[in-house]
């Protein structure tokens, strides 16, 4: 069922989520569901979005939600990083939707994870699907991409970008 995602200034979003644990199992499809759903309704509106993660819908459970071509359910991710290079990239976010933040991000990434059937999985990813799974990984401890903007310049609403 569709949620409501949680907006920027909503104190539930600066908390660090819990890991889930094995009781925890037993409802991880109501909210993968919710998550999906909440997914598609915000793609339907704003025409975007490619992931979520739980505590974006109220859930302090460390779960990410990213459906691109095919669902995949990550949970209690890790994020390793094989080298230092790092890319400059505009960060927008359902939390807050019209606004995009200028950010850096590590270029690549390999994010470790438990999959729906309890198996240990991990995934290489490089560009802006390393830069998403960053951003996703940072709710899980109530870190918002405004937090990580290079300064104080590098906040920009998108519908005026959208007209230069």
């Amino acid at each position: 069922m569709e949620q409501k995602i949680l907006l920027l200034g909503n104190p539930a979003l600066y908390q660090v989520s819990t890991a889930v644990t094995e009781k925890d199992f037993s409802t991880l499809p109501k909210i993968v569901e919710d998550l999906h759903d909440t997914l598609m309704a915000f793609r339907k509106k704003y025409g975007a979005g490619r992931a979520i993660a739980a505590p974006q819908i109220g859930v302090p459970k460390r779960v990410l939600y990213m459906y691109i071509d095919q669902p995949v359910v990550f949970i209690n991710p890790n994020l390793d990083f094989p080298d230092t290079e790092q890319m400059e990239v505009l960060d927008d976010c359902m939390s807050f939707p019209n606004l995009l933040v200028k950010v850096q991000r590590h270029k690549r990434c390999i994010i470790h994870y438990t999959n729906m059937d309890g198996q240990p999985c991990s995934m290489e990813l490089e560009g802006d699907l390393a830069e998403l799974l960053q951003h996703e990984y940072d709710h899980l401890d109530g870190i918002l991409a405004v937090m990580r903007s290079i300064d104080s310049h590098s906040f920009y609403l998108k519908e005026t970008l959208q007209q230069s």
